[in-house]
């Protein structure tokens, strides 16, 4: 029999008002200096406000200047503002740039690498601080995965940093995190969401593990990112985007994403579309151009989403799960051409080249793409 293997979180708290586990978790772990990672919108927005008073009792700073879709050199940056603390914990809260870089401060400070030598080889890597991470979309998933996607400006693309080290000792899923999300927001993160638990199945290197956090991720998504994007009040719809999230992230440390994600980080890494729209804009395209690959995969996703499809045939099932995602990114509002986002049909060359070089995530597509195939997907966004 085959081996298999999935690194999650140590411990997930869940629900509404689960924030209030901070307590508890400083306390368990004997923390004495925190380090809270986030923005400046979320802190703003006060999102970080009840965290810093359930920190208060320890000494405790905050970094809330990073950068959005951050270069690797926005991290050292942000991270060599530490230097010289004393700092045994490290609190993310934000989005899946702000969990990523609180992941690889929890792996650099301290260490005699950088972020740029983990770039060369991840392998290095050495967990040196505990770490929960609280999302404050429903989306990116970067809470239970071992991965940090960071942009490379000299080569206009992202890469992604992968190393177990990075899955966070705790995380925790409140609702009132995302309370006031704005709606373009849980379009974006909720897609990239789904793109996950579909890609994950549909990967080359799926297992019966990752198999059952993709699926009900996806039975979760499916049926709440239009009602959560829809109506701001639905916090039931909003918090099944949370876990189908979580789920995504986990599914992800077990599978891997395949072409959707592989062909987004040219567009995020030189025109600085958002990670969730790129994807959005790649989906189905992908998934069509898959589907004489994944035709039985995508079905028997069907089969757990939508049971009362469970008769019809492969091929109707398969369709009904790409009709589906095009529904989905139609009644959230995101562009479906790359020319309204500011990108030009001549740029083509480009990206097809940096495309082609995501060969972390290439490998896991069900078929292999040659440069005219990635050609032809491109293109298809124009």
């Amino acid at each position: 029999m085959k081996q298999y293997q999935l690194t999650i979180p140590a411990i997930t708290y869940a629900g509404q008002g689960s924030i209030e586990k901070i307590t508890e978790i400083i306390e368990r772990e004997q923390v004495r200096s925190i380090l809270i990672f986030t923005d400046k919108g979320v802190r703003e927005s006060g999102l970080t406000k009840r965290i810093e008073e359930l920190c208060s009792k320890n000494s405790y700073t905050v970094i809330d200047d990073l950068a959005s879709e951050p270069s690797y050199q926005d991290v050292e940056r942000v991270i060599e503002e530490t230097r010289g603390a004393s700092i045994d914990f490290i609190v993310g809260v934000g989005g899946g740039s702000v969990m990523d870089a609180s992941k690889l401060a929890s792996i650099v400070i301290g260490a005699e690498y950088s972020v740029r030598d983990l770039l060369q080889d991840p392998t290095i890597a050495k967990k040196y601080i505990k770490t929960v991470m609280i999302p404050t979309t429903c989306g990116t998933g970067s809470e239970a995965t071992c991965n940090a996607i960071v942009a490379i400006p000299e080569k206009q693309s992202k890469q992604g940093i992968v190393n177990n080290c990075m899955i966070p000792d705790y995380v925790i899923l409140d609702a009132d995190m995302i309370n006031h999300l704005p709606p373009k927001i849980i379009a974006a993160t909720g897609v990239d969401a789904l793109a996950h638990v579909v890609e994950c199945f549909t990967s080359k290197k799926a297992t019966i593990l990752s198999d059952t956090y993709a699926k009900e991720g996806a039975c979760k998504i499916f049926h709440n990112i239009r009602e959560a994007y829809a109506d701001a009040a639905n916090m039931d719809a909003k918090m099944e985007m949370m876990m189908g999230a979580f789920y995504g992230g986990i599914a992800i440390t077990g599978s891997g994403t395949t072409a959707v994600h592989a062909l987004s980080y040219p567009l995020g890494g030189k025109y600085h579309i958002a990670h969730g729209v790129s994807n959005a804009i790649l989906f189905a395209h992908v998934m069509e151009f898959n589907k004489d690959a994944c035709a039985d995969r995508l079905a028997l996703l069907c089969d757990a989403v939508y049971p009362e499809k469970y008769n019809e045939s492969v091929n109707v099932k398969a369709d009904y799960i790409i009709e589906e995602i095009k529904d989905i990114v139609d009644k959230v509002n995101i562009p479906t051409n790359l020319e309204e986002l500011g990108v030009k049909a001549e740029d083509l060359d480009f990206l097809v080249e940096a495309g082609s070089q995501q060969q972390r995530l290439l490998v896991n597509n069900c078929k292999e793409l040659s440069l005219d195939d990635i050609r032809y997907i491109y293109k298809k966004l124009f």
